[in-house]
């Protein structure tokens, strides 16, 4: 599972370079994170905006992530295609996790 991770304005934005987190990816997926996790109180984004298919062992690595993180870190959920986006509505885990349409929304860029 390929992440990236990069620092823009004081928040840690991963992005995953994959298209789909499902059963067969969830645990690297979830040690990619752990790596890609900073120490310390902090926001961070996870742009899923390349991912196109999840399921219910992705949205539990994702799940699994955000309850690991350290007091003082925040996960929000940033670009998510529409079929993910369901996934999130349709589990009413839009309710546990910030949404944002895009990564430029997810940082206060909001464009004119």
């Amino acid at each position: 599972m390929e992440l990236d991770a990069r620092e823009v304005a004081g928040v840690t934005v991963i992005s995953v370079h994959a298209e789909r987190i499902d059963a067969a990816a969830a645990i690297r997926f979830k040690d990619a994170m752990r790596a890609a996790i900073p120490g310390g109180p902090r926001r961070i984004v996870l742009d899923l905006g390349a991912v196109d298919f999840i399921d219910s062992s992705g949205l539990g690595a994702i799940v699994s992530v955000m309850k690991g993180l350290a007091e003082g870190q925040r996960l929000d959920l940033a670009a998510l295609q529409p079929k993910v986006d369901k996934v999130f509505r349709l589990t009413r885990m839009d309710s546990v996790f910030a949404i944002h349409a895009d990564l430029d929304r997810a940082l206060g860029h909001h464009a004119i």
